[in-house]
């Protein structure tokens, strides 16, 4: 698309933050133009069509309770697909589950009776579950903070639990294998996972993101246009510039540090995916697949295929490995051999599809957490995504919204958390 002359708002970054915040923009009758390096829309959130299959950049899922969520986007038009409440945990080369009798009665007796976790450990989970789902999610940010690992330690949780159950589970979750991520992101996952479903839509994560920019008008996302400088009225780019009123920088943290002087790097969590494609599944189960024995560097499996036959040809399986912390050259060697313990010799009938290496995963959120950091700077640019918030799709949608409010003038987006 041609580069606009002018426009009320530029926005430089099309992924959620960025697409969230134009279409608030362009709800309130602005016009925009969102400039993107890549070739499409959605940032980390993206997928893509490898040989009939629905490859995720990186292992991803919805939690359908996050608030922004419920606001902003169609959940049917969106055709979901849910996995299990709960999770599988893999130990010994035997999958137990770990169902969530809340929502699926059918699960009770099999979880009070499964051995992953002690009966006293499965107690603490309920009193976890009914402690952070009390009043507002937002009193959450108000409680005293520590590392995950702390938080589960002061709950009294055993060594077996964390390594069978919350750990394998948040390490998959926020990319950070030694629970040194904030207790505060903690107790609002929790929350979410206990309130909500988890799962993917029919057309892949990238769904999302297409939702978004379906909103905006014709001609108002550039792609393929890196970003060379950019002012508070100004985007430069090697193809010309564009004037604006207002200017956001709607990047990822590290590209965000590049262009804005002395904003400090956030840190990046990093994470890996193998994609398998199989004649067979491995399992049946529509629970995602933990690793109970903290045995390499997969964390957790998913066969998406269970849950979302669209992520395949019809016949095949499609085999999500994700591996948080790690961009390890021979990753795929690494998780085969592991996964050979886990499933057997038919493994080495999988067929590899593709090895996602995500540099920047997520933002480092070790405490002290600090969400809702301001969006407007001294120099008069914005700035959003989810390092200004939290290291979520929920963070990156409610950044865009509230700074494109901002902008508008409008009273402080109430934050739900």
């Amino acid at each position: 698309m041609q580069l606009p002359d002018s426009v009320d708002t530029a926005i430089v970054g099309a992924g959620v933050a960025g697409l969230s915040c134009a279409r608030r923009l362009v709800q309130a009758g602005q016009t925009v133009a969102l400039i993107e390096a890549s070739n499409g829309v959605g940032g980390r959130v993206r997928t893509d069509l490898v040989d009939g299959y629905r490859l995720d950049r990186g292992f991803q899922v919805l939690l359908t309770s996050y608030p922004e969520v419920q606001r902003t986007i169609d959940l049917a038009a969106l055709e979901m697909h849910m996995f299990n409440p709960g999770a599988v945990s893999w130990i010994d080369g035997q999958g137990y589950e770990l169902g969530d009798p809340f929502r699926d009665r059918g699960a009770l007796i099999e979880t009070i009776k499964s051995p992953v976790l002690p009966f006293a450990d499965k107690l603490r989970v309920l009193r976890l579950r009914t402690k952070v789902r009390r009043g507002e999610a937002r009193r959450l940010f108000g409680k005293p903070e520590q590392t995950t690992a702390e938080r589960l330690e002061s709950l009294g949780f055993s060594d077996r639990a964390v390594a069978r159950l919350f750990g394998p589970l948040f390490s998959g979750i926020q990319l950070d294998r030694d629970l040194g991520t904030s207790s505060r992101m903690f107790d609002i996952i929790f929350r979410c996972l206990s309130e909500g479903d988890t799962g993917v839509p029919s057309l892949g994560i990238g769904a999302i993101a297409d939702q978004l920019a379906a909103t905006l008008p014709a001609g108002s996302v550039i792609l393929n246009t890196p970003v060379t400088a950019a002012s508070s009225t100004q985007v430069q780019t090697a193809e010309g510039a564009v004037n604006a009123a207002d200017v956001v920088i709607a990047t990822d943290g590290p590209a965000a540090s590049k262009l804005i002087d002395r904003m400090a790097d956030p840190g990046s969590n990093p994470v890996s995916c193998v994609w398998f494609s199989a004649d067979i599944p491995p399992t049946t189960s529509r629970s995602i697949i933990l690793d109970g024995m903290n045995s390499g560097p997969v964390i957790n499996v998913a066969v998406m295929t269970n849950v979302a036959p669209s992520y395949a040809p019809a016949g095949r399986h499609l085999i999500a490995a994700a591996c948080p912390g790690t961009l390890s050259a021979d990753l795929e060697d690494q998780a085969r051999s592991q996964l050979n313990e886990w499933f057997g010799d038919q493994v080495d009938g999988w067929t590899t599809l593709r090895v996602d290496r995500i540099e920047h995963g997520q933002p480092k959120q070790a405490p002290p957490l600090k969400p809702r950091q301001r969006v407007h700077l001294s120099d008069g640019r914005w700035v959003c995504g989810d390092h200004r918030d939290t290291g979520s799709l929920q963070g990156a949608m409610f950044s865009g919204r509230r700074t494109a409010e901002a902008i508008l003038g409008l009273p402080p987006a109430r934050a739900e958390y």
